[in-house]
């Protein structure tokens, strides 16, 4: 008679399996802020929660139409996406970030949501233990994990003077033939800066020498602030008019209030694209039939990005306003959906004093050693939010 094992037994292996990776990664930073949002909460007249950018203002009737009318759907959705997403996306990207008239629709491959192709691209272009993944010193995360999750080296580097001096800029040049993939972010998530094209060019000129793949996460690109534009790396002042080795990671959740629908993209060099579908087809990665519906909706709509992008820089006005009214100074910010301030102290020593105020920010360090000074304030809070916060802060 067979032996099998008992609940006993068997939990201990399910625990190490869970644990093997888990061991890789850093613990969850906004569990850390827990204490800080408890205080906040306690205020009197509520909390104003400005640490995590989730957007708070209506999705577009227009894509809220475009769902319902997708909402029978019995059938399996594709991952490469129907062929009028596709055709939408393709648009966007000319029309938005630059794109030559080149790029069609074997260069554009929809995602659900930009995090998850962000924390998997290192595993579906192949990379793993003894490569290298390099992300900007100041950061997202999930850059950070992605790397970590399979088992490949993280590498924050400073973006602004890789640009300037190359292999110089890294911490150890002998590195350099082993970054098998970079990542870039302009505007940034947490600081707002933006790479100008000639920063950009010359990184994509650096990384092509080298073999290395470019990947461009430009989810904030349509909320720019105190410059002109915000290029893209699909730009042909930045690629030289060729997309090999080169993508564009794209979201529409802040810029279509989109963050529930899960609707993002990756566009660029068509064969790192025909990967990254044979990789996902296998693995069942496909955005819901309804969604792509209705994201689809999304990307032919100009108008209401538009207006969302006046909502914030109302909210940005007054809240910068504020924030310097405490004490505060701001640096970059030139775009996105952040204020990136100190106050000249260490950064949880301002998470408190706000959360004190019914504030909560999330502090510098969760983005990298570079932010230890420096809290970033999130846009994304209702008016009344927001005045709130703004008449808090006067009162600092």
């Amino acid at each position: 008679m067979a032996v099998t094992s008992g609940p006993r037994s068997a939990a201990p292996r399910r625990a190490t399996a869970r644990t093997g990776l888990a061991q890789r990664l850093p613990a969850f930073p906004w569990d850390s802020l827990l204490p800080a949002k408890q205080r906040a909460a306690a205020h009197p007249d509520g909390i104003v929660d400005l640490s995590v950018g989730t957007p708070v203002d209506p999705t577009p009737a227009l894509v809220q139409a475009a769902l319902a009318g997708a909402a029978d759907s019995p059938g399996y959705p594709t991952t490469l996406g129907t062929p009028a997403l596709r055709e939408a996306l393709a648009r966007f990207v000319r029309r938005h970030r630059g794109a030559p008239e080149s790029l069609g629709v074997e260069g554009v491959l929809p995602t659900i949501g930009s995090k998850e192709l962000v924390a998997h691209l290192p595993f579906q272009l192949g990379l793993g233990p003894g490569d290298v993944v390099a992300f900007p010193h100041i950061a997202y995360p999930t850059y950070d994990i992605g790397a970590r999750l399979i088992g490949a080296e993280p590498l924050p580097v400073d973006m602004a003077q890789l640009a300037a001096h190359g292999d110089a800029a890294l911490p150890d040049p002998a590195v350099a033939p082993r970054i098998r993939l970079l990542w870039l972010n302009s505007p940034s998530n947490p600081t707002g800066e933006v790479l100008d094209v000639t920063q950009l060019a010359a990184v994509v000129r650096w990384a092509r020498e080298r073999g290395i793949v470019v990947a461009s996460d430009e989810c904030y690109a349509l909320l720019p602030w105190t410059v002109d534009e915000v290029p893209s790396v699909l730009d042909p002042r930045v690629s030289g008019g060729a997309l090999e080795g080169l993508l564009c990671v794209y979201s529409l959740s802040k810029q279509s209030n989109l963050a529930g629908y899960r609707a993002a993209f990756v566009a660029g060099d068509p064969a790192l694209v025909g990967e990254l579908v044979a990789v996902r087809k296998q693995a069942g990665m496909m955005l819901p039939g309804p969604l792509q519906t209705a994201m689809t909706a999304a990307l032919d709509d100009d108008e209401a990005p538009a207006a969302q992008r006046e909502i914030y820089r109302a909210r940005r006005t007054l809240l910068g306003s504020a924030l310097r009214a405490a004490g505060g100074s701001i640096q970059g910010s030139q775009a996105g959906l952040y204020l990136w301030t100190t106050f000249g102290e260490d950064a949880m020593t301002s998470v408190e004093r706000l959360a004190a105020s019914g504030i909560l920010v999330a502090p510098g360090m969760f983005y990298g050693g570079g932010g230890g000074d420096f809290v970033r304030v999130a846009l994304t809070a209702t008016d009344e939010r927001i005045a709130a916060a703004a008449r808090r802060l006067e009162r600092q």
